[in-house]
């Protein structure tokens, strides 16, 4: 029927896909069974509704495959982003880098491979998207129901378009952060090539410099008439070496910009530059110390660091001994030892052992300069000369090389006081005369720590913690074999001044089992067991903490008087009496057993190597007022020993000791304060 609107908008409408827009207005007509032209025109409509159902159908399985797929490139994508973060940091050497590129390279290889899946893809959901009726997407939308049709189709539109600019969003990210990581990689290369380019080429003439440095004669065994040749190659060869300094620093500056760039340089990169920057340190160190030797007035003064008569001469076995020509005689001992000790004989009028040892180890301390050396720079100079294995020999030039590190260092901060080759030949002396008296040339690394860190500058117990950390396991625990090592090595130093018997004799097992019943007799002790037997001042290393109060003693200003002498102020020791009131010995009365009437010396006293303090004096006052009412049998029956006294069983006696309480801290650098 012309006339009717629907089925006029029916038969023009061009596209059969926009059917449904009439569809709702021709319904009725086309359903009217009383309608003679609508019997043709419904089977028209009903065939093509049939057509439009598979359509849809269709439709919906390339959606969901779609769908599936933006899925699976989103969580590959987030995997190889996972994977590529996992190949962070940038390795420390060049190996470790370059096996990084070719991993990463075979990265971007996958990515070139999967790069046309994500773009075909991505292109069909566009295609999807574009040809799609929304009368077709809205039927794809299941849920929620109550939703318009339009806006079902929206959202489905919506799901496609998000995931597919997700996609391409992360896709866009991965690779660049693929390009930045390759950017990282190839700038490390190009560093650590260059670093290690540096190395090798510092290596090859630190070699070249020490096979010629290798190929000198000992100074000490120079003749003479060759000191001006061998002067010539040393200068020589300071002036090749002369530009490695900016090699050295050139390759530093290499390994500082790869730490500004973040990168962690490898333990082997790392020990390569500690080794290189020692190895040129040891190098101008040796050819400076030989130049001085060798120049005319630093080589006298080698030659001669005795005057006179006197000679320095080398033996076959390469220790040290001197002539002196006008009496025709030889001796191991320089000549200002010979004079060191014979003015030691000046302290034997000190009554008690413990102090007469420790003010003869002070005086030798100070003409050794070793009062001078912290505990630091003498342990940098022990590692610098790689002197690790204790149980190892040390000859006499390892020893002469050590030592000359050693005063080197100190005459730069005390030029004044240092004289570097007596200092050396004196050290020595002493070292040979304490552990090597047979001469061999030879004596442990172990004894040589134990002469330098005993004498050094240093806190007490710091001293006791390195010299028990040389003698202790891996694990830090030390049995009774090893610290009768440290106490036979220890026990030696008053023993070379006479004093041994003293300190309960050379037999070091007392000591040894002293110190382990201390500990419950357990198989090992640790640090903190071996100091606290330590601060009892065992009898056999009691010297050791007299030393520092010998030495912190000596500047000591006390406002008293002295009851015996009248000295007033006390310098030195101060001793206090706890039986009288206001009685004060100064240490050289005290020293030399003297005392006024009344006083006798079994009486208990004090002593301070610091001046008191107002808590101090108030202690002391209340323990005389204790003492006033105690008589002479209580004094003999209660006697006050000093140290921690050890049974010996073949030699020595219990040393000879003041009758006093020392009152100590550690304030001080080099002693313990009372």
């Amino acid at each position: 029927d012309p006339s009717s609107p629907p089925l006029l908008a029916l038969l023009t409408i061009p596209c059969p896909w926009l059917l449904t827009a009439s569809l709702s207005h021709a319904m009725e007509f086309l359903l009217d069974p009383l309608e003679p032209n609508s019997l043709g025109l419904r089977a028209i409509f009903f065939s093509h509704q049939g057509h439009k159902g598979s359509h849809l159908e269709a439709s919906s399985d390339q959606w969901k495959r779609l769908h599936l797929s933006l899925q699976e490139l989103l969580v590959w994508l987030q995997l190889k982003d996972d994977e590529l973060s996992r190949q962070a940091p940038i390795g420390g050497d060049f190996p470790a880098v370059q096996k990084q590129n070719d991993v990463h390279r075979a990265f971007k290889r996958e990515l070139k491979t999967k790069e046309p899946v994500i773009m075909s893809t991505l292109e069909t959901v566009r295609i999807f998207l574009t040809e799609q009726p929304l009368e077709g997407l809205e039927k794809l939308y299941q849920e929620p129901r109550e939703l318009p049709p339009e806006e079902r189709a929206q959202n489905v539109t919506r799901l496609l378009r998000k995931q597919a600019e997700e996609v391409n969003t992360e896709w866009e990210k991965l690779n660049l952060h693929s390009a930045d990581w390759q950017r990282k990689i190839d700038e490390a290369l190009e560093r650590l090539q260059e670093l290690q380019e540096a190395t090798d080429e510092l290596d090859l003439k630190l070699r070249q410099a020490e096979v010629i440095k290798g190929s000198w004669q000992p100074v000490g065994d120079l003749l003479i008439d060759s000191l001006q040749d061998h002067l010539e190659k040393v200068k020589a060869l300071r002036g090749e070496i002369a530009p490695l300094k900016e090699n050295v620093s050139h390759v530093n500056d290499l390994a500082r910009q790869l730490t500004t760039l973040g990168i962690q340089l490898s333990p082997y990169n790392l020990s390569t530059l500690e080794d290189l920057n020692t190895r040129w340190k040891l190098l101008q160190v040796g050819t400076l110390r030989a130049l001085r030797f060798l120049d005319q007035g630093q080589g006298d003064r080698h030659r001669t660091s005795v005057q006179g008569p006197w000679e320095r001469a080398i033996s076959p076995n390469k220790v040290p001994y001197y002539i002196n020509h006008e009496t025709q005689t030889t001796c191991w001992d320089h000549p200002k030892m010979t004079e060191l000790y014979q003015s030691l004989a000046d302290l034997n009028n000190v009554r008690f052992s413990a102090y007469r040892t420790a003010m003869k180890l002070r005086r030798l301390q100070k003409a050794l300069c070793l009062d001078l050396l912290s505990l630091s720079a003498a342990c940098d100079a022990l590692d610098q000369h790689n002197l690790k294995q204790n149980d190892q020999p040390m000859d006499i030039l390892q020893i002469i090389n050590c030592l000359t590190t050693i005063y080197d260092r100190l005459e730069q901060e005390h030029s004044n006081l240092v004289n570097v080759p007596l200092c050396v030949d004196m050290c020595l002396n002493w070292l040979l005369n304490v552990y090597d008296t047979g001469r061999t040339g030879r004596i442990r690394v172990l004894s040589f720590k134990t002469g330098i860190i005993s004498l050094c500058k240093a806190h007490l117990e710091d001293k006791y913690r390195y010299l028990f950390k040389q003698v202790a396991s891996s694990t830090g625990f030390c049995d009774q074999r090893r610290l009768g090592l440290l106490l036979h090595d220890s026990i030696q130093i008053p023993r070379q001044l006479g004093e041994v018997a003293s300190f309960g004799g050379s037999n070091i097992e007392p000591s040894v089992r002293s110190c382990f019943q201390f500990a419950n007799n357990k198989p090992e002790i640790e640090a903190a067991l071996f100091l606290d037997w330590m601060r009892l001042e065992p009898q056999s290393m009691v010297w050791l903490p007299v030393l520092h109060r010998v030495a912190a003693a000596e500047t000591a200003k006390h406002q008293a008087k002295c009851n015996i002498c009248k000295e007033c102020p006390i310098i030195g020791f101060r001793y206090r009496s706890l039986k009288h009131f206001n009685y004060d010995i100064c240490q050289s009365c005290f020293f030399s057993g003297r005392v006024a009437k009344g006083h006798k010396m079994h009486y208990p006293m004090v002593e301070y190597c610091t001046p008191t303090t107002s808590g101090e004096d108030v202690r002391d006052f209340a323990k005389v007022l204790k003492n006033k009412f105690r008589t002479k049998r209580y004094f003999a029956k209660h006697p006050r020993m000093g140290y921690l006294p050890v049974q010996t069983v073949l030699e020595g006696d219990n040393m000879e000791t003041p009758a006093s309480s020392p009152q100590l801290s550690h304030d001080d650098t080099h002693s313990r304060k009372s």
